[in-house]
Formats: C-alpha cells, structure tokens, sequence
C-alpha cells in the first residue's frame, strides 16, 4: 500500500475510533445512570423507612385482613413492597412455598435485572482501551508508513498520526477509569439493597408466620 492510501486509511479510521470512543463513553455513563436509578426506584432509601412499612403492613394484615394489606403493596414498585404483594396474592400456597416462590422473584427480577444493566457498564470499560489501542495501532502504522517511503518526511502529518496513537489511549484510559468507580459503587448500592430487602424478607415471612394458620408442612420447614 502506497503512502498517501495509507495515510487515507488512517485518517478515516482514526476518525471511526474516535466516534466509536464518544459512542462508549456515551453508552457506558446512561448505562450508569439507569442502573442508578433503578436501584433507587426498587430499595428503601433507609432501613428505617422499611421498618416503618412493614409495620404499617403488619398492622393492615391484622386489623383488616390479606386484601387490604395487598391494595395497600400494588401500586409501589420498590423491591421489598411487590415481594409483599406476591406473598398475599399467593398465600393459598402456604409459607413454605411462598418463601421459595420470594426468594426466586427477587433474583430474577431484581437482582439479574440489575446484574444484566452492570454487565453494559463492564463492558464500555472493556471496550474504551480497546478503541484507545486501536487507535495507537493505527497512529503507529502512519507514522511508520512515513518513515518507511524513503521520502522527505512531513513533520506535520507525522505529528498527526503520533497524535492519533496517544490521544486516543489517553481518552480510552480517561472514559475507563471513571466507569470502574461507578461499577463499583453500582456494585456497593447493589450489595445494600440486596442486604436490606433480605432483612427485609425475614421479618415479612415472620409477619406472614404469625398472621397465617400454618399447615403442617409450614411447621416443618
């Protein structure tokens, strides 16, 4: 390939990473601010909030019986509170089963929901340094392009294509870094949520155990 083709090429295709950069950068921070979000639409904001709705719940289940106590869970959409909803729509079941049938809800619907928004988040972390080392590639193949024609060589377009290679590592490295500290506080306000709605779900069976006739098999497990 002659010089000046590979100079087009390489002008072309940095300019393709550095689109392919803006569009990783621009992905992986909403891909953060909708798992951050989501987090806070599904969790109590403290453990003492939900303490304050269980026992509004328990209080309900008591004094006016299951279907109020479901009207009361239907139209909040936080984790904990559609877990109750779940326990009361299906409590024929029997506590038992309505343990497990909560238990599998919450991974499912929760937890892998907002594993399968951090996993986008991991993969522009990955994805940045691969287009900044793609694009220090292809700086050094123009810039080696030049310096292998045996022709006087323009400063300026050599300068360019060592441009390309570093600028494009430095901002692959600059979107990259930011994103692992939003995983990882993704990650914090994951482990929270999963630690206060499981604190949670113990003392709604207990709540359950102590309203609801238990069957013998309740009894057993």
């Amino acid at each position: 390939m002659d010089t000046g083709a590979l100079t087009t090429v390489v002008r072309y295709a940095g300019d393709a990473c550095y689109g392919g950069l803006a569009v990783v950068a621009l992905w992986g921070l909403f891909c953060v601010i909708l798992a951050w979000r989501r987090i806070g639409q599904v969790r109590f904001r403290t453990e003492q909030e939900q303490a304050a709705f269980l026992d509004r719940l328990e209080q309900t289940l008591r004094q006016e019986g299951p279907e109020p106590a479901a009207r009361l869970c239907q139209e909040d959409e936080r984790a904990l509170v559609q877990l109750a909803y779940l326990a009361l729509v299906n409590r024929n079941l029997g506590l038992a089963k309505v343990r497990t049938l909560l238990s599998d809800r919450f991974r499912r619907d929760v937890l892998a929901d907002l594993e399968y928004r951090l996993s986008w988040v991991y993969t522009m972390i990955k994805s940045a340094p691969m287009l900044g080392l793609y694009g220090t590639v292809l700086g050094m193949m123009g810039a080696f392009g030049q310096l292998s024609a045996g022709q006087k060589v323009d400063p300026t377009k050599l300068a360019e294509n060592i441009s390309l290679a570093l600028v494009t590592t430095a901002v692959g490295l600059t979107i990259a870094i930011p994103l692992i500290f939003c995983a990882a506080a993704l990650n914090l306000r994951i482990r929270k949520l999963e630690d206060l709605v499981g604190y949670g779900l113990a003392r709604l069976l207990e709540i359950l155990k102590t309203v609801w006739k238990p069957e013998p098999s309740d009894e057993q497990a």
